[in-house]
């Protein structure tokens, strides 16, 4: 049921004979309010409940296991139907909580510095499975006795590109901002992208969300070298996409730049950027990276990027200084990461061995 669309749905209830407006109450139970069961859906006849459920499924993303952080982040691992494995990160803000969603099992860019890319491509997600992240992050909150209408904010930054399993993202997208679904508004969702030339256009006409572009180099080959699989879209190219990208008057483009000692970080780096992003309309957003196994890539000290960011401000970029969250449980920005391995057909309770960086094994719940 999750994966069908609102359009979906109504033309299956008019083939039922149903009313139009089955469709949107349907809707509105599944979304809205969250229905694990057609039988919650008190206003819906017995006889079509009934149906549905002989039909349907709501069956939602499984927690197979948790971690709560030192400053509040919680990191679910999410087992699916076909019992591949994701994760996604709920991160409390002053009043309110963002939601970091997966829109790919694993990764196929393969940047060198990020977890994620190192575990390769294994499946695109469907809708359903995007936006059902919401769903499960909001009955934790539920559970924990917090409002689940305080997740106000998402951003499809965890694992995957999203712009290359656009379809299904962009109909993940029309559930999470339809009044009647989940009811997000496009201002308070991110779609984070290395940039996939002609996807990036289709999503800026979709209107659906904000646009954050992760770029981490100022020059081609630096580019290349940190993102290999972003290199097929030459860095000057993307940028003179970035300067036609529609925006409304108050809107800008999130440059995403994760900082490594020695590598990308020197004053001179900082005058490029500058002058790469002369005529773009965004603000930079500036992370030190995080800690990645078996890597050697380190932050740069505080007064390294200090200085850099002094460089981009007195040139008149907008500069925001991003902290990382949840880094001691490995759910910080590049530290997604699912290792799975089967087990034995006669092994039930756990149908997959899993390892987060030794963190999260064998379905067990770790709250704080």
């Amino acid at each position: 049921m999750l994966e069908l669309d609102r359009g979906q749905v109504q033309v299956m209830l008019r083939s039922m004979g149903e009313p139009a407006y089955r469709a949107d109450q349907l809707w509105q139970w599944v979304w809205s309010k969250g229905a694990r069961d057609f039988q919650e859906m008190t206003n819906i006849s017995k006889a079509l409940r009934a149906r549905m459920e002989q039909e349907f499924s709501l069956g939602r993303p499984r927690i197979r296991a948790l971690l709560t952080s030192v400053d509040g982040t919680v990191k679910f691992l999410l087992e699916l139907s076909d019992q591949e494995q994701i994760e996604s990160v709920l991160i409390p803000e002053k009043g309110h909580y963002t939601q970091c969603l997966s829109t790919q099992a694993g990764c196929p860019m393969g940047c060198i510095f990020c977890s994620t890319g190192r575990m390769g491509f294994r499946r695109n997600l469907s809708s359903g499975e995007i936006a059902a992240q919401i769903l499960t992050a909001r009955d934790y909150l539920r559970e924990q006795g917090a409002d689940p209408a305080r997740l106000r904010n998402i951003v499809l930054m965890g694992m995957g590109e999203p712009l290359l399993n656009w379809e299904a993202v962009r109909r993940g997208l029309l559930t999470i901002t339809d009044p009647l679904g989940l009811g997000f508004s496009r201002r308070r969702a991110t779609l984070s992208t290395v940039g996939i030339r002609g996807r990036l256009q289709e999503f800026g006409r979709s209107r659906l969300a904000m646009l954050a572009v992760s770029l981490h180099a100022p020059d081609q080959d630096l580019r290349r070298s940190l993102m290999p699989g972003a290199a097929a879209w030459e860095i000057r190219d993307l940028v003179g996409a970035l300067e036609e990208y529609p925006l409304d008057p108050r809107e800008r483009i999130t440059v995403e730049y994760v900082m490594f000692r020695g590598i990308n970080d020197s004053p001179a780096q900082a005058r490029e950027l500058v002058r790469l992003l002369s005529r773009v309309k965004c603000k930079v957003n500036l992370l030190a990276c995080n800690p990645v196994e078996d890597s050697s890539f380190q932050p740069p000290g505080l007064e390294r990027i200090s200085d850099f960011e002094q460089i981009l401000r007195s040139k008149g970029l907008t500069v925001t200084l991003r902290r990382s969250r949840g880094q001691d449980i490995m759910a910080a920005c590049g530290q997604l990461y699912v290792e799975v391995k089967q087990t034995s057909p006669g092994d039930r309770g756990d149908m997959q061995q899993v390892k987060d960086h030794g963190r999260m094994t064998n379905g067990s719940l770790n709250n704080c």
